[in-house]
């Protein structure tokens, strides 16, 4: 029987064996930093805030410490709860009056406009007819109009048949919205899939069917976002409610704050000196609606402008 003796080890080749590779933690991935563009969104950012940072203040003052304080900082003795008062109460509360007007006007407009969009840009995105295109360039190229250019004939046109100083004249315009027929039409277009609506059709489901239950629920972020397009393009309108309405019980939001800045500027009947705080406090009460409505409905607003940023 034989044995076998160890070879000896090579110390110095065991302690140049290769060992196991650790694993580096992974670094994390700094985001870059551009200081230019940095100062640049400041500065937008500046552009848009500092305005509403007048009016709050502002808001705050009494007719003298408009004129005598700084605009951007609040004076020694804020006021901010008076001039609310003041204002709600002004002539027998007529600005709650008007803040009524304005929400009848921008929630029917908006509303109204939002259906009529989604049902036109579905109609565009998923039904092929003849004069598809250039119904489509005709809507692209109203987009290009400004609407202070057909004021004053749809004025002629609502003189004809009566609906001057009425609130349909302010509703019926406002549910016009190529934009948001072109936003709807290229939403629709990738949000509805052509496989989902055939086989709706195969079960039976009729076209009117299918919109109201698949396509507007499908829908709902692009038609939204046309709601708040909308909402506030009605709620700042000017022109068009100065033009058509006569009468001050009709007024909205824009056209009542800007009859009493005359009447301060002017000293008009029932004009004060305090009238010109009651203007820029009735100014921001107007605003809170809108930054109401933004934070209710950005979620929905947000998903819709996610949608289609990801292939499946």
């Amino acid at each position: 029987m034989t044995t076998t003796t160890p070879t000896p080890v090579d110390a110095t080749r065991l302690r140049r064996a290769p060992t196991p590779a650790r694993t580096r933690p992974r670094r994390r991935s700094t985001r870059r930093h551009s200081t230019p563009l940095t100062i640049v969104m400041l500065a937008v950012l500046a552009y848009f805030l500092l305005p509403l940072l007048w009016l709050l203040v502002a808001s705050t003052k009494s007719t003298q410490d408009l004129f005598t304080s700084f605009g951007l900082w609040f004076s020694h003795s804020p006021r901010l709860l008076a001039n609310i008062g003041q204002t709600l109460t002004f002539d027998d509360g007529v600005f709650l009056h008007w803040l009524l007007n304005t929400v009848l006007y921008s929630v029917g407009s908006a509303l109204g406009a939002a259906v009529l969009a989604t049902a036109a840009g579905y109609g565009f995105a998923k039904f092929r007819f003849r004069g598809n295109g250039a119904a489509f360039n005709l809507v692209l190229g109203a987009i290009m109009i400004p609407t202070t250019a057909l004021a004053i004939p749809t004025y002629l046109l609502f003189a004809k048949v009566g609906l001057v100083n009425t609130p349909w004249a302010i509703v019926l315009p406002s549910l016009v919205s190529p934009f948001g027929l072109y936003l709807m039409r290229i939403y629709a277009a990738d949000a509805i899939p052509d496989s989902l609506l055939e086989a709706a059709r195969i079960d039976g489901a009729g076209e009117v069917r299918i919109f109201f239950r698949i396509a507007l629920r499908l829908l709902a972020p692009g038609l939204v976002t046309v709601v708040l397009f909308t909402l506030v393009a009605t709620w700042n309108n000017y022109f068009l409610p100065l033009i058509m309405l006569n009468d001050p019980k009709l007024y909205p939001v824009t056209v009542g704050l800007s009859s009493w800045a005359a009447q301060a500027q002017n000293g008009g009947a029932g004009a004060s000196s305090d009238m010109l705080p009651l203007v820029v406090t009735g100014s921001l009460i107007s605003v809170v609606p809108l930054v109401v409505a933004f934070l209710m409905l950005q979620r929905y607003w947000q998903s819709g402008l996610s949608a289609g940023g990801v292939k499946q």
